[in-house]
């Protein structure tokens, strides 16, 4: 729609200037009223209208500045996190990567605890290198590992410890700005220190919910999320694997030529892992393009391994491992493989599904 075009749907039915069109206005004012005739093309846009911006982080840059802090800013009771959020440019002053999703890198240093709390809003872990930390789950212990997801839904209380000499960092991915929108958080404090500093190296939400196929017939009643905490690198990598093995074999078995993904589901509903945020992986071979896409919602990509590209509203970013991109609602975008192309995904799609806000559009299709 041209922009000509917007401007007579938003204020070609103005009414002339008077002074008695100023005294209604100053009463609907006097009243905190706004009449819809002069916000229409702002309250009911055309298409999505994202004040969120395409934006990259350079992994090579986040690090450093999480390191710093690690030296400066100490981890416990009050700030509880050494966690640094990725503030989307449109969306300043707030530090939201999207109007619905939180991201931050999060820093550990060698035999640190960041002490146990627990909240309303959903939040998951992704490693894109290290290891040393476990992350303990309403007193279960769980290993953090290089390609590894990690759940804490929400209202579980958690904390962290690190039992190594090297510090560790990861993102974090969270529902924060929908809940903070909605105002539904709830906050509550809870041990000083984390329930149990065991090492195992399988959890035992894993022992009970990790064996393909098989459901504890102690775990028949669904839950809305997940009950499996660790999705494990190498699972998720054999599964990719096998997507363009099959493929090399003549079977339908990628989203697309050359282009391997797998979603992370709850294993009681075969759904998504929490109700507000969809996890996903994504593997493309050397030399793969992906087809412009458009989708209703915000997604976040961060780059596991492998060099590319991603090309957003028709600008070209080049990507290298732990570099994180934010796609805003309705921007087209598209990926371009250099090598071997690994990326983790996360988005908003399970809340526009459930309110059938949910909208794609592929090119060619």
């Amino acid at each position: 729609m041209s922009e000509d075009t917007h401007e007579s749907v938003s204020h070609g039915m103005q009414p002339e200037d008077t002074p008695e069109l100023r005294a209604l206005y100053q009463g609907f004012a006097d009243q905190s009223l706004i009449p819809l005739w002069t916000q229409l093309g702002d309250l009911m846009p055309m298409t999505p209208a994202p004040k969120a911006v395409p934006h990259v982080w350079r992994w090579g840059d986040l690090l450093p500045l999480a390191e710093a802090a690690g030296t400066l800013v100490p981890v416990g009771r009050g700030g509880e996190r050494r966690a640094i959020g990725l503030a989307n440019p449109g969306l300043a002053p707030n530090a939201y990567i999207s109007p619905t999703l939180w991201c931050a890198i999060q820093y550990l240093g060698p035999r640190e605890t960041a002490p146990e709390h627990r909240h309303s809003q959903n939040a998951f872990r992704f490693v894109v290198e290290g290891e040393g930390v476990w992350t303990v789950v309403d007193g279960d212990p769980v290993r953090m590992s290089r390609g590894d997801l990690l759940l804490t839904p929400g209202w579980r209380f958690h904390g962290h410890h690190n039992d190594r000499d090297a510090p560790m960092a990861w993102i974090d991915g969270l529902d924060i700005p929908f809940t903070q929108q909605m105002d539904v958080g709830f906050f509550e404090f809870g041990s000083e220190r984390v329930t149990d500093y065991a090492t195992p190296n399988y959890s035992r939400g894993e022992r009970l919910w990790a064996n393909p196929g098989l459901r504890p017939l102690s775990g028949l009643k669904d839950t809305v999320s997940s009950p499996l905490a660790a999705f494990r690198w190498e699972h998720t990598d054999r599964a990719l694997t096998e997507q363009l093995l099959l493929e090399d074999e003549g079977q339908p078995a990628t989203v697309e030529q050359g282009h391997a993904a797998v979603r992370y589901v709850n294993p009681t509903t075969g759904g998504d892992v929490m109700p507000t945020i969809r996890c996903e992986f994504h593997r493309l071979r050397e030399g793969c393009e992906t087809p412009t896409r458009r989708e209703v919602g915000s997604t976040v990509f961060q780059v596991f391994d492998g060099r590319g590209a991603v090309v957003m509203d028709g600008v070209t970013y080049r990507l290298e491992k732990g570099d994180l991109f934010t796609v805003p609602s309705w921007v087209p975008w598209a990926l371009q493989a250099e090598s071997q192309f690994d990326l983790f995904r996360f988005s908003d799609a399970p809340i526009m599904e459930r309110l059938h806000f949910a909208r794609t559009h592929v090119d060619g299709t």
